[in-house]
């Protein structure tokens, strides 16, 4: 009996050992298959991140760019819609036959593009931009897995040529103004981007589309400028540089009693389209970033400046030779003459440098100075175009330069400068900011910077003088049949700066008008850069009859009664 009751323990303790190796065992495998579990939980949510990462793209949506008009809305600058070309490398399954089809489609580099789509674990690769839409649905006709297009916006200045250097142009990224106006107010033109989301299946396939934030548009701004007579201008100043083989030249309309701009034109001409192929002289605003030396046009403001303080009337005279030596420099008239005596008004009509010269001597120094200032020389007009240049004061004050000044040399201004000065004597003698920009959006710009230069009576009494150089000075050739004109002619020597002096035989021609002379109405003023010296190069010759026919023009376009 106690033989099997031995034995009966010993078979219970081996299975009691069976039975815990046996929970040993299914605790191990559960522990393994929950560790699996969680393992192959986490991998899980690492592939579907993957996996969304792959079917999803955030797509840019470009702002429509503002517009850029004349004063009646004729656009001058707009947004044109286009497409750019992409692909996703990683999914092309053949990468150099891709890059053979699109290079043939889209007219661009095979070889680009098959490095690129080589890429084997990229994205992204852009094809093409800007590419017409009619273009890019025949690329995406091709039906190639992994090319899509998404919708962009060029920029297209549908006049070409028209204000091209006023209008100025943008980056092939269509948000970004490089020069001109298209700088000046790219902040207000370029609008803000928005976004979208994309869903896209393996095949690049637009699944769904989830709009995150709209494109705000860019407002748009309206000019002062006039189309037709902007035109006018710039096929005006075109026959004058062919005619007198000059190397440019630069015209201004302006309506004194504002200050609005209604032309300002640059020639030669550039195509905005096709910005940078020019030379960088000919694509600036000559007339508001270039300065020049304003000969005779400056004598204006030397008799305006005497008349004020009082030394003289129109119809005070002194008696005048042909030359004189001033610090030993020599000054004479443009033409050969005897000593004659001659009123300010004859200083004025006659453009006699020996006169302007003797008024300058009366003024003195420190007057001149004053009044160069009252007119705005030295300083931007405030304009609001990029890079507008202040002018050029003397740099060093000699007894000789107390003539030269009266007479526009030894000066160096911008045309806008010239053009703001004359139509403060236009205006009854307060000066006025000139104008380019009309509106920006919905807010109109209002004028700013006025202030009193000289006195309404000295306004008058300068305009008729003005009135005398046109009727049988310098200026005849600005007459217009039926009106009343006012004007002053200018011919300059060119500064030599590498050498110091002026440069033989150069020379700029420049003409301001105004009409009708008792209260003008319209401003005109021309500059010609270096015409040829054998067929004529004083002003009242190259510039006045170009400065007639763009008046002749606006008098009869603006319905100005004779």
């Amino acid at each position: 009996m106690a033989g099997k009751r031995r034995h009966s323990r010993s078979a219970h303790s081996a299975a009691d050992g069976r039975i815990r190796l046996l929970h040993v065992v299914l605790v191990l495998a559960f522990v393994v298959v929950v560790g699996k579990a969680f393992a192959l939980t986490a991998s899980s949510s690492g592939l579907s991140s993957v996996a969304q990462r792959q079917t999803q793209r955030s797509v840019a949506l470009p702002a429509h760019r503002g517009d850029i008009v004349d004063r009646s809305g004729t656009q001058l600058a707009v947004g044109k819609e286009q497409q750019t070309v992409w692909a996703t490398p990683h999914q092309l399954t053949d990468p150099r036959g891709a890059a053979r089809q699109l290079a043939k489609v889209l007219h661009v580099s095979r070889t680009k593009l098959e490095k690129a789509f080589l890429q084997h674990d990229s994205w992204y690769a852009c094809v093409a931009r800007q590419v017409d839409p009619a273009l890019a649905k025949k690329a995406l006709d091709l039906k190639i897995v992994g090319v899509g297009s998404s919708p962009e916006e060029k920029r297209f200045y549908p006049l070409k040529t028209l204000a091209a250097q006023v209008v100025g142009y943008v980056g092939t990224q269509n948000d970004k103004g490089l020069a001109g106006l298209e700088m000046q107010y790219n902040p207000a033109l370029r609008g803000l981007p928005g976004s979208e989301l994309v869903v896209i299946d393996a095949a690049g396939r637009v699944l769904k589309t989830e709009r995150e934030r709209d494109p705000q548009t860019g407002a748009r701004v309206r000019l002062t400028i006039d189309e037709a007579i902007q035109l006018r201008a710039e096929n005006v100043l075109s026959d004058t540089v062919r005619q007198y083989h000059a190397q440019g030249a630069t015209a201004i309309v302006m309506d004194p009693r504002t200050g609005e701009l209604l032309a300002l034109a640059n020639v030669p001409l550039v195509d905005a389209n096709k910005w940078g192929m020019a030379k960088p002289a000919v694509e600036r605003n000559r007339a508001i970033t270039d300065i020049y030396e304003p000969g005779s046009t400056f004598k204006v403001i030397t008799v305006s400046a005497a008349l004020e303080d009082h030394l003289v009337t129109p119809k005070t005279s002194f008696v005048l030779p042909y030359q004189i030596v001033v610090d030993g420099h020599t000054f004479h008239d443009a033409e050969p003459r005897g000593t004659e005596r001659m009123t300010v008004s004859d200083i004025l009509s006659k453009s006699s440098n020996v006169g302007a010269a003797h008024l300058g001597t009366m003024l003195g120094k420190q007057e001149l100075l004053r009044w160069i200032g009252k007119f705005g020389f030295g300083k931007p007009t405030g304009i609001a175009f990029p890079g507008e240049a202040a002018g050029k004061l003397p740099g060093y004050w000699a007894n000789s330069t107390t003539a030269t000044v009266p007479m526009g040399q030894g000066i160096s201004v911008t045309a806008i400068q010239m053009a703001a000065a004359y139509a403060a004597v236009a205006n009854g003698g307060v000066w006025q900011e000139p104008r380019l920009v009309a509106q920006v959006g919905d807010k109109v710009v209002a004028p700013t910077g006025q202030r009193r230069v000289i006195s309404a009576k000295v306004a008058t009494q300068v305009l008729s003088m003005m009135n005398d150089v046109v009727m049988e000075g310098t200026g005849t050739a600005f007459q217009i049949p039926g009106y009343t004109a006012a004007g002053k002619t200018g011919t300059a020597e060119v500064p030599d700066y590498n050498h110091g002096g002026y440069a033989p035989g150069k020379y700029v021609a420049s003409f301001i008008g105004l009409v009708p002379a008792a209260h003008p109405k319209v401003l005109v003023m021309v500059v010609v850069d270096e015409p040829a010296t054998s067929i004529g190069y004083f002003g009242g010759v190259v510039a006045a009859p170009a400065a007639q026919k763009i008046a002749q023009f606006v008098l009869t376009y603006l319905k100005i009664a004779p």
